[in-house]
């Protein structure tokens, strides 16, 4: 009995020193998250207001850019799969991989295949286990990026949404990207947006065609002016979105290392509890091992009398 006290005090021991890891992962966790929310609501009045200047153009000038015209016939779809470098946060890898593959399938059945891109060694793992080709992975940042890399990404999937389908294996007609966007601490929501051909968020309603010029005039052009924006609105709506999921995987990392400790704590009760009835039953059992040799030897002795 004995030997299982001081198996149930060394799963204790071990139980006790996980719970200090998932405690000091929370708290690390929600320290970066507060940060992590202060760069997403720094970054959306700058996505914002490009957005409206995006608007303004497209809306108010008769201009056909690339980056806005609808395919006639789209063949192929590039999808951008935001997820995590690293574990420990729960289902938000997962959720945001079961997302992916929804929009996967949706583009199959619509006749278009599909080139898969993905930011966080989650995401290229899994797709390289199940050895389904990435035309490029990005890792080491999922928790912090920065603009740099969202314009590396946007010019890679610009390039591909511009590329000739004739001579590029890699062009592309629609380009779309799975990230989880960050609602609260306790909501966050897997989410696939199509980011080309540019869909412009914030747009109004185009005035009659006298009011256009005294209303708006660029300089030196419409279309340079797309030129100019068009590149820098879609780095900084990739940009916003790797913030959002960042945000989102040390909220799901909080969680999920609260839940651990909580759990951790449950299970050394209970070894603790287990451990304590094992000691008092060897307790009981060596007191009525006394008894009975007292015993027995209390009657041998009356026998020899």
């Amino acid at each position: 009995m004995a030997l299982s006290v001081r198996e149930y005090r060394a799963r204790i021991k071990s139980t006790e020193s996980m719970k200090k890891i998932t405690r000091a992962m929370e708290l690390i966790a929600a320290s970066r998250i507060i940060k992590a929310q202060q760069r997403a609501q720094a970054a959306a009045p700058y996505a914002r207001e490009l957005t409206r200047a995006v608007s303004a153009v497209a809306t108010f000038s008769n201009v056909d850019h690339a980056l806005t015209t609808e395919p006639e016939d789209p063949k192929r779809a590039a999808v951008l799969v935001v997820t995590s470098d690293r574990g420990l946060a729960g289902a938000y890898s997962s959720s945001v991989l079961k997302e992916a593959e929804r929009l996967v399938e949706k583009l199959k059945e619509e006749g278009k295949s599909v080139d898969l891109y993905t930011s966080g060694r989650k995401g290229e793992a899994y797709f390289k286990f199940r050895q389904r080709a990435i035309v490029q992975a990005w890792t080491g940042f999922s928790d912090q990026p920065t603009y740099d890399v969202a314009a590396e990404i946007g010019s890679t999937l610009i390039a591909a949404f511009l590329g000739d389908s004739d001579s590029d294996e890699h062009a592309v007609d629609e380009v779309h990207v799975v990230y989880t966007r960050f609602r609260s601490m306790l909501s966050q929501e897997p989410t696939a947006v199509r980011l080309l051909p540019l869909e412009v968020v914030e747009g109004t309603e185009a005035p009659d065609k006298d009011d256009v010029l005294p209303l708006y005039e660029f300089e030196p052009s419409p279309a340079e002016v797309l030129d100019s924006l068009l590149p820098r609105y879609v780095q900084s709506r990739i940009f916003f979105a790797l913030l959002q999921a960042a945000a989102s995987e040390l909220a799901a990392r909080q969680k999920a290392m609260k839940s651990a400790t909580d759990n951790a704590d449950e299970l050394i009760k209970k070894y603790t509890r287990i451990a304590n009835q094992a000691r008092q039953a060897g307790i009981t059992q060596e007191i009525s091992e006394i008894v009975g040799g007292v015993n027995a030897l209390a009657d041998a002795n009356a026998g020899s009398e």
